[in-house]
This record gives C-alpha cells, sequence and structure tokens, in this order.
C-alpha cells in the first residue's frame, strides 16, 4: 500500500493503478462503516484509493474542527489490511493554498436540513470532493447512506458537471444496539451513549408504521418527534420527512421518502435516517 502527501508522488503512483478505480473518502479515524465501504470498492475494482483530510472548509465556526478524533497511524493499518493499494492524505496548504477563492457550490438540495443548520457546510463538502475527483479521476466514489443530503448533494454535482464518475452508496452500519457508526461517537459519555439508541428506535418505530400501513409523513415524523424528546438527554434540532431527491418537505400520504433528523447529546450532534419505501 502506497501512502502520499504531495500532488506529485499521488500524480505518479495513480497513473500505476489498473482501472477500474474505485475512491474512498474519508475524514479518518475510521470504523467498521469507512471500512465496508473499502469492502465494496475493493469488490467491485482493480484498485482502491482512500483519502484521509479533515477538511476545514466543512466545519462551522463553532463546531469540532480542532477536537475532531485522528488517528493516521491506526487508520493505515486498517486500510493496509483491507487491501486498498493509495492512501491520500493531502495537507491544508496544497488543497487551499493561499488566496484561495474558487468553490463548487449546489443549490435547493443544500439549503434544508444540514444545510439549514450548518451553513457553508455543503460548499466546502462539494468543493473538496470535486478536487478529489479532478485529481483522482475514479470511475467509482463510495459514500455511506448514513450522510444522506450529502449522497443527494454528490449526486446533483457529478450529474450536472458531467464528472464520469458512478457515485455508489452503501448501507448505513450499526452497533450491536442500534447506533449508527460515526466517529463522532467517542465523544458521548457512558449516559449520552446509553441515550443516543433513542435515535435508531425512533426510526425503527417509524419504519414498522409505514410498513404497517401509516403513510402519513405528518404522523411519521410526530411519531418520531414523541420518542426523541421522551429521552431527556435527547436535544431535538430536527426531524425531516423529504422527497428522495429533491430534498422537499412532504405532507400527507406518502411512497416514500427520506426520514431523517439530527439530535444533540450534550455537545455532540448525531444524525441518522432510513429510507421509506424502497
Amino acid at each position: 500500500m502506497d501512502v502520499v502527501h504531495s500532488f506529485s508522488d499521488l500524480r505518479r503512483i495513480r497513473s500505476s493503478l489498473s482501472s477500474p478505480i474505485g475512491l474512498v473518502p474519508t475524514m479518518g479515524f475510521l470504523h467498521e462503516g469507512h471500512l465496508s465501504l473499502v469492502d465494496l470498492a475493493r469488490d467491485q475494482n482493480s484498485s482502491v484509493i482512500t483519502t484521509i483530510y479533515v477538511n476545514p472548509t466543512q466545519f462551522g465556526p463553532h463546531e469540532d474542527l480542532e477536537a475532531y478524533p485522528r488517528d493516521i497511524p491506526r487508520d493505515l493499518n486498517l486500510l493496509e489490511e483491507r487491501g486498498v493499494d493509495l492512501v491520500w492524505i493531502p495537507n491544508n496548504e496544497d488543497m487551499y493554498p493561499p488566496g484561495f477563492q474558487t468553490w463548487v457550490t449546489v443549490d435547493d438540495v443544500t439549503k434544508p436540513l444540514e444545510g439549514n443548520m450548518r451553513p457553508g457546510h455543503f460548499r466546502g463538502v462539494t468543493t473538496i470532493v470535486a478536487k478529489l475527483f479532478i485529481a483522482l479521476q475514479p470511475d467509482k466514489a463510495y459514500f455511506g447512506q448514513k450522510d444522506a443530503q450529502q449522497v443527494v448533494v454528490l449526486r446533483r454535482m457529478v450529474k450536472d458537471l458531467n464528472f464520469p464518475i458512478e457515485i455508489v452508496v452503501a448501507p448505513i452500519i450499526r452497533e450491536p444496539d442500534g447506533l449508527a457508526m460515526s466517529s463522532r461517537n467517542v465523544y458521548l459519555n457512558t449516559s449520552e451513549r446509553q441515550a443516543a439508541t433513542v435515535l435508531s428506535k425512533a426510526l425503527k418505530t417509524a419504519e414498522e408504521a409505514f410498513a404497517d400501513g401509516n403513510h402519513d409523513a405528518d404522523q411519521l415524523r410526530g411519531l418520531v418527534s414523541r420518542i426523541i424528546t421522551s429521552e431527556s438527554l435527547a436535544d431535538l434540532q430536527y426531524v425531516s420527512c423529504a422527497d428522495m431527491e429533491t430534498l422537499d418537505e412532504l405532507t400527507g400520504e406518502i411512497s416514500s421518502g427520506l426520514l431523517s433528523l439530527a439530535v444533540y447529546f450534550g455537545k455532540t450532534r448525531l444524525i441518522d435516517n432510513i429510507l421509506l419505501g424502497v
């Protein structure tokens, strides 16, 4: 496994890789959710590239950029065990050189949900992912369903900018008690970690209600909200039941939808979602 930092080393190693090439972008501190993407990429491609980069432009001024967990040696060991061919760990000076002023923005689908709660977040995401796509030119890029809005945004970007790249989305990987795996889970104390299981319980209850015939978007949102707010340590930011492509909020009877939420436990903000009717 090659590990590179500079653009010159990246181009040299990248040119030697066999196609098709699968890309798994990460911010590091890897867990089984990330590694499931690596495994899928390994199964579907001749070569696999993983990036590790905590992208500063997708963090807001009061978010956890400096505290975001990092463990590069551990990450590299895990990636080598999974058969990754190339790991790129770029630096801020190369990704955002002095005077940087060029951004990639996606409009409507970045405005609700996470975009509303985290202004500027998706401009940072789309800009860095576009830079990764240009530098690495993968055939496929792999993302997790846990970041559901990110998936919608990146699919829109790829379509609009004619990137010859297939976006592959893998299911959410959960802990045995249902909590969606996230690098931020390490921030939770013991009480918060136990309380956080309410997220998957609420979504599962709504999923079962939908399967039993309750297809009313407003009632499903209300059901999830009641379960979340019954947990004293949960500080609910939003519950959404939205169209899976436009992210417009749905009302009344629906045939499908993205049911998502964001909740604070102490200072830790967690997101989760399920797809209904698919």
